[in-house]
């Protein structure tokens, strides 16, 4: 019996997701029993979602996964009880890990949940000056989390595409995280400091939203929206107005679409099988599918937006239909980008290769 074709028409038809031990039973040579459980952990993101349901499950895996914010993942995987099998990770946060503290328990798939073009994470005070990236020269700059992935590409990005490096910013670090009930707090990955910066504490109680609407600091790089910023408060703005299209143009110029966080799995457990990285990479495919073709039939009645359609119509043109891809060669000038981003900056004490990042089993892994 051809087990794809089973598998197909047991779930056409049908509402309701159908668990791999249902599907089980109506196949000769398997049994109930003899599924591997992981337990996963990430956040429940349409293109995930299929996985915490139990949509989309890979043969002889039962994937177990619950929501959790990336802070509290990381912490958990490099310095915690481990929980989870299969986890999504902050990218950088893993670098650093695998490069100054010798972290190999866990290792990379290429699935990549979170990319986001950083342009828009840049936010000023519109009453001191600054209209330009060179105008942040000098300027008291407020950060959350200062080696972590969304900051490290933004420093990149501001010195390979304006000359503004990290030195030339004063830092302060704020005692809280506005975003800390999404996010999680903040890991030990995400706090590490490279020693040719000048940074400062903020005042204790303020979150970095309150630094920059009481105009402690000058500027803020943030992954979130600070709450000044969404309550539309008068001298809060982005740096780049229109950073849709300052973001396209980047694009267009460079070919990169920033990855924030990866997949990793345990290491011992892809050693052990060397078909696991392969069906773990096809479950989250899958997935994106779902939510791509989703995004397609029924986005723009779900979603808010009243230009919904015509907004995924733009992106297609400039990005292609599989502009969320997974894999490392579709993606590798993206990866090297960080890796050299994170040694520029102080932070890996070495340039990483791409390929040491990954299992070995999961290199040539590619969506067809």
């Amino acid at each position: 019996m051809n087990y794809r074709l089973t598998r197909r028409k047991l779930l056409q038809g049908t509402g309701t997701a159908i668990s791999l031990s249902a599907m089980a039973s109506a196949l000769p040579g398997f049994s109930a029993t003899s599924s591997q459980q992981l337990k996963g952990a990430g956040y429940r993101f349409p293109r995930t979602e299929a996985l915490f349901t139990g949509a989309v499950n890979p043969p002889g895996l039962e994937l177990h996964f619950e929501q959790a914010g990336i802070g509290d993942i990381n912490t958990d995987v490099f310095s915690g009880k481990q929980s989870w099998d299969v986890c999504e990770i902050g990218l950088h946060p893993f670098m650093l890990a695998y490069a100054n503290d010798e972290f190999r328990d866990y290792s990379l798939i290429p699935v990549y949940p979170i990319r986001v073009f950083r342009h828009k994470s840049i936010f000023i005070r519109n009453d001191r000056g600054i209209e330009k990236p060179e105008d942040l020269i000098g300027r008291k700059v407020a950060t959350p989390g200062y080696s972590s992935t969304s900051l490290t590409w933004i420093r990149g990005m501001l010195k390979d595409e304006y000359g503004v490096k990290p030195s030339d910013i004063e830092w302060v670090y704020s005692r809280k995280d506005s975003s800390a009930a999404e996010a999680g707090k903040i890991s030990a990955q995400e706090n590490v400091l490279p020693k040719d910066i000048t940074i400062s504490s903020g005042p204790p109680g303020k979150d970095e939203s309150e630094l920059l609407l009481d105009g402690d600091v000058d500027a803020l790089f943030h992954a979130a929206q600070p709450k000044a910023f969404v309550e539309g408060h008068p001298h809060v703005a982005r740096l780049f107005p229109d950073s849709r299209e300052v973001e396209k143009a980047y694009y267009r110029r460079t070919g990169i679409f920033p990855i924030m966080h990866a997949v990793a799995v345990r290491k011992k457990l892809l050693d052990a099988d060397d078909t696991l990285a392969g069906k773990l990479f096809q479950a989250y495919s899958q997935a994106k599918q779902r939510a791509y073709q989703y995004n397609v039939r029924l986005g723009w009645g779900a979603n808010m937006l009243p230009w919904y359609s015509q907004e995924l119509e733009a992106t297609w043109a400039v990005m292609g239909r599989n502009f969320y891809s997974y894999g490392l060669s579709e993606n590798r000038k993206v990866l090297e980008t960080l890796c050299r981003y994170s040694h520029d900056q102080g932070l890996s004490s070495r340039e990483l290769t791409v390929e040491e990042l990954f299992h070995p089993s999961a290199v040539t892994l590619t969506e067809s």
